[in-house]
């Protein structure tokens, strides 16, 4: 039985959160926050120390909605973004927001190949982005990509990189600025690229109701008073954006890294009073603990996937409460723990469902499973994404009816609350970003002397896992034909770096099914330290 002061938390939080306004779209949110709060700064991006305050996002993002409307982007407009933590993407968002266009954030990072996939793949036709990242550029300029540097918006100071100078399409627009087509909370806002079990990335459609309603919880299901919230990670990330809107719906202020930095992080708590911040295991495990570590002024830690061996001791040491939860790109936050829920800390558990949110853990024919008993983790509500971008194949998949298949498998104890135990899905998870395995399989596969691969995630205590690549050669080929450092120059000209296999492994032959398939769990079955016997090109030794 679910304990009295977590379903009083619960039955509180639904009614504050029952009680708000939900906004037809962002400009009203916005529009009624600048009025509100008017200088209170909105977002400082502390390491250059840029601020923006309520008044001015509001004011700059609408001349930047005109400009851009002058440029052709209309009511549906894909409009990419390319850009680095910066107040760019942030007027660029809102911006886009206004007009009812669509953003596309893109990881900075990838490579030219990458980018032509998701530029082309997204139909975007106007860019936005940062000439530090060369690649982007390159991209563009292939035949697939429908964006002409009559379309493109550069940030920084003039150069040789095309496109029109973001500050000044900035400064050529008009503000107030109202929609000459009414946009609604129902139109579609973002597509948000995620990497998924089929290959390549898959856009996830998004609306501005879904960030309305995702928001309006994360801000308010705690009972906290949440204004300072420290953003660490790059804005083309769902989490980041959500954490920009938390700060504006608590009336705070989103603090936000040009990238996450370790040796400054603790800092960084205390010299802006902080009082919400993500830390997980890997941060957590890479911080020696100090004396000051908890003199601060957080009052909850986003605590992901930790577990027993470091839950506890992370609210002891930062002096502070820490719950997991649970969400994906597509479904958002679908399940919170309460702050009431002590008895749960260290349990793994991410939680109860939030509200809007149905959860249920199903059998292969969509059945529900019995409490106790290890399931897929299914999603339904109010707000959840559309679906995947052009992806009617993957849709099927993904949906049973109203229920969105996560791919997790999960178990629900007798109180209600959901641990994740494994996934259906083949994804590795480094660092918090998730790598499909097929697409780094398909990626060596392109290489002349590899017939096939397969490609499996290996425990890591700093990273969660790392990639893990079992190799088959051609003919005739060894692993001096075909070094581990060989391979790896191979996937860095096709893949982001985080996705590159760390451990390298040869074999004679792959374990197969029946239907000839690499039957990856009799590769990996009875193995407890998949390390050994693998290259590793991080420490560059055989274990």
């Amino acid at each position: 039985m679910t304990h009295p002061a977590t379903l009083a938390h619960m039955a509180e939080a639904q009614t504050r959160i029952d009680g708000l306004s939900m906004n037809a779209n962002f400009a009203e949110l916005l529009a009624e926050k600048a009025t509100a709060l008017g200088d209170k700064t909105g977002v400082h991006f502390f390491q250059s120390d840029e601020k923006l305050s309520y008044r001015e996002i509001d004011e700059k993002s609408d001349k930047l909605a005109d400009a851009l409307m002058k440029m052709g982007v209309r009511k549906g407009s894909h409009v990419a973004l390319v850009t680095p933590n910066s107040s760019g993407f942030v007027l660029s968002w809102f911006a886009i927001a206004k007009i009812g266009a669509v953003m596309v954030p893109v990881n900075p990072t990838y490579t030219v190949r990458e980018l032509v996939y998701v530029l082309s793949d997204s139909d975007a036709t106007f860019l936005v982005y940062d000439p530090m990242f060369e690649a982007v550029g390159e991209a563009a300029a292939e035949d697939s990509v429908n964006i002409t540097p009559e379309r493109m918006i550069v940030l920084g100071p003039k150069s040789q990189a095309p496109g029109h100078v973001f500050d000044e399409v900035l400064a050529s627009g008009q503000a107030p600025f109202v929609s000459p087509v009414e946009v609604k909370a129902s139109d579609l806002l973002s597509i948000q690229y995620t990497s998924g079990t089929t290959g390549a990335p898959k856009g996830c459609m998004q609306s501005q109701d879904y960030w309305l309603r995702l928001s309006l919880v994360a801000a308010n299901f705690q009972l906290l008073t949440l204004e300072n919230v420290l953003v660490t990670f790059p804005m083309f990330y769902m989490d980041p954006q959500l954490q920009v809107l938390m700060a504006l719906r608590g009336n705070g202020t989103a603090f936000i890294a040009a990238q996450h930095s370790l040796s400054k992080f603790r800092d960084w708590i205390r010299t802006y009073n902080i009082h919400v911040a993500t830390i997980t295991p890997p941060v957590f495990r890479a911080l020696a603990e100090a004396p000051e570590d908890g003199d601060n002024e957080l009052r909850y830690i986003s605590a992901f996937y930790h577990k027993e061996d470091t839950h506890a001791a992370l609210e002891k040491r930062f002096n502070c409460v820490g719950r997991d939860a649970f969400g994906m790109t597509e479904v958002g936050v679908a399940l919170y723990t309460p702050i009431a829920a002590t008895h749960k800390v260290g349990a793994g558990t991410v939680g109860l469902p939030a509200p809007y949110r149905e959860i249920k853990i199903a059998d292969e024919d969509g059945a529900e499973k019995p409490r106790g008993e290890p399931g897929e983790l299914c999603i339904a509500g109010e707000g959840l994404f559309w679906g995947y971008y052009k992806k009617p194949e993957a849709n099927r998949d993904s949906f049973r009816g109203k229920w969105f298949r996560t791919g997790d498998v999960a178990v629900m104890d007798a109180d209600g609350y959901v641990s994740i135990v494994g996934r259906l899905k083949e994804m590795i998870k480094r660092s918090g970003e998730n790598i499909a395995a097929i697409e780094v399989q398909e990626v060596l596969a392109e290489h002349e002397a590899i017939v096939e691969a397969a490609v499996v995630g290996a425990p890591d205590p700093m990273r969660n896992e790392e990639v893990k690549a079992y190799i088959l050669l051609a003919e005739g080929k060894t692993a001096e034909d075909v070094s581990p450092a060989d391979i790896q120059a191979h996937c860095l000209e096709r893949l982001s770096k985080f996705k590159v296999p760390r451990y390298i492994a040869y074999v004679d032959e792959f374990p197969r099914t029946p239907s000839n398939k690499i039957a990856k769990n009799k590769l990996i079955a009875g193995v407890d330290d998949l390390t050994q016997g693998a290259f590793d090109l991080l420490e560059n030794k055989t274990h």
